[in-house]
């Protein structure tokens, strides 16, 4: 446990606990996605056959929501969030094990599941600490969930050439406990809003306004999935680029996605809700076009770098709105919003393989980039705050 001084004011004690399992579950998270080549490569799948073994991963996740919730409205976030985060990295090691494709299907559902349950967790936490700031700091907490992105890819980026992804994950783990033991005793003991167990339900209608928010982040996440499961094949395989180059689109995704959470808050604040997902959008869409239109390694890199700003803010925004949700408990809240954006991880990844088997990588891209303009066009249907 970390020992801070008592002067240090409550909101301050919590923000870094918090902190802390952000960046365990981005960590965790982006050590898969930057090893995707070499397991994909290991088993021998061809880009579609691939597309639909990263279907079991969404599905786990898309599967666990409704439960999520109710795990966490019953038995607190704090909980919740200690199993998540002890379980979710343990699964690392069943990936890096796979040797068949039925085996990496199992384990990428098992690893939506332990994903989901740290997702709405560790944002139901972030939404209790940002009650206590009165005022907007959940893209910070992304920005944490981002850096150990980078930090991830990175990590990868200097060792993938000279250890296996079993080996890799191993250490990862090692990291993720050791951050889990320090920061286990400093979240919030309870959460916003919580009420008797017998009020809290399995499964909760969403109303309209819960409903636009999930379709908006649908929009984003449709392009991060993207960003997160093909960015290196893109580079590997339409840029053509040299081994120690293909993670180099997603290395600066995760940089700007990250830089773009951190300064987030700021210009919410300043310009709206609104004006922000409307530029998020346009941002995601002309990153993709350019990658697209025009293929090389300095284009593609540019394009990424504004696919990542793009991304950065949409899903913090919409999880703290949904958070703060009148009507339902903050976990069944997030639960039904990241029901339907999840939905662009189920489809967007199986998409792009599909399309990619069939005509090619950049049409796909093209495809995703039309998409990603929904954050864009729904912008205007929530009120600015």
């Amino acid at each position: 446990m970390i020992n801070l001084p008592i002067s240090l004011p409550t909101q301050r004690y919590y923000r870094i606990g918090v902190s802390t399992f952000f960046f365990i579950q981005g960590l965790t998270f982006a050590s898969w996605t930057s090893r995707i080549p070499d397991i994909k490569n290991r088993l021998h799948l061809s880009d579609g056959a691939f597309g639909g073994v990263l279907f079991s991963l969404p599905a786990g996740q898309l599967t666990a929501m409704a439960l999520s919730g109710y795990l966490v409205s019953r038995y607190g976030s704090k909980l919740m969030l200690q199993i998540a985060a002890l379980l979710f990295p343990a699964i690392l090691l069943v990936l890096g094990s796979v040797e068949s494709t039925w085996q990496l299907v199992a384990g990428l559902f098992v690893f939506g599941i332990g994903g989901n349950l740290s997702n709405i967790a560790v944002n139901t936490q972030g939404v209790g600490v940002e009650r206590l700031y009165g005022r907007s700091i959940m893209a910070s907490f992304h920005g944490l969930w981002s850096l150990a992105g980078f930090t991830g890819g990175l990590i990868s980026f200097l060792i993938a050439g000279s250890i296996p992804p079993l080996t890799h994950f191993i250490i990862i783990y090692a990291i993720t406990f050791l951050l889990l033991l320090s920061a286990r005793n400093i979240v919030l003991p309870r959460d916003t809003g919580k009420t008797s167990a017998e009020k809290i339900k399995l499964f909760v209608k969403p109303d309209q306004y819960i409903i636009i928010l999930g379709l908006i982040a649908f929009a984003c996440m449709i392009c991060e999935g993207t960003m997160f499961d093909w960015s290196v094949i893109y580079f590997e395989k339409v840029l053509n680029v040299s081994e120690n180059l293909i993670r180099l689109g997603f290395v600066s995704f995760m940089f700007t996605m990250a830089g773009g959470r951190f300064i987030a808050d700021r210009y919410i604040t300043k310009y709206g809700i609104s004006t922000v997902l409307k530029l998020s959008g346009i941002s995601i869409f002309t990153g993709l076009m350019l990658a697209v239109i025009f293929p090389n390694v300095i284009t593609a890199t540019l394009g990424f770098l504004l696919v990542g700003i793009g991304v950065s803010s949409v899903v913090p925004m919409v999880y703290s709105l949904a958070g703060k949700s009148k009507k339902m408990l903050p976990g069944v809240a997030l639960a039904a919003v990241s029901s339907i954006s999840f939905l662009g991880f189920l489809i967007g990844p199986p998409i792009i393989g599909f399309i990619a088997q069939v005509s090619s990588l950049r049409w796909s891209f093209a495809l995703i980039a039309l998409l990603g303009l929904g954050t864009t066009l729904l912008s205007g249907k929530i009120k600015q705050g």
